[in-house]
C-alpha cells in the first residue's frame, strides 16, 4: 500500500523552523517501519517542501506556501491506499483522516495494526 503518514507539521510550532523540523522528524520516524512491513510510506512535506522552494516561497505561510503545502497532501491522498495518523494536534491531519474515512480507506494509529504486505 501507499500509506500517507499524517500528523502535526506546522501545528503548535508558531512557525519555528526547529520545531517544524522536529515534527517532520516525528512523521519520518514511521517511514522505515512501514517500508519494512512492505509498504511505500509517503509524507506530504516530502513533495510539498521542494515545490515550495522551487516556486520561490519567502517563508512559511506566505501565498506560495499556502498554494502548495496543503493541496499537495490532498492530491497525494487521492493516490494513497491508507493513512497512518501519528499523535499530536493537527487540524490538517484530522482533515486527512476525515477524507480517507469518507473514501473508505483504512486509517491506522498503531504500527501493529498495519498488515504486512503479501
Amino acid at each position: 500500500m501507499l500509506i500517507l503518514i499524517a500528523g502535526p507539521y506546522r501545528s503548535g510550532t508558531n512557525d519555528d523552523p526547529v520545531l517544524m523540523q522536529q515534527n517532520l522528524n516525528n512523521l519520518e520516524a514511521l517511514a522505515m517501519p512501514l517500508f519494512r512491513k512492505g509498504h511505500v510510506p509517503m509524507i506530504g512535506e516530502w513533495v510539498a517542501l521542494p515545490l515550495i522552494h522551487l516556486a520561490g516561497s519567502a517563508g512559511t505561510g506566505d501565498k506560495i506556501w499556502d498554494e502548495i503545502q496543503y493541496p499537495c497532501a490532498h492530491r497525494l491522498l487521492e493516490k494513497c491506499d491508507a493513512v497512518f495518523r501519528i499523535e499530536g494536534t493537527s487540524k490538517v491531519a484530522d482533515e486527512d483522516v476525515r477524507i480517507a474515512t469518507a473514501r473508505g480507506l483504512p486509517v491506522y494509529y498503531h504500527l501493529g495494526d498495519v498488515p504486512d504486505a503479501e
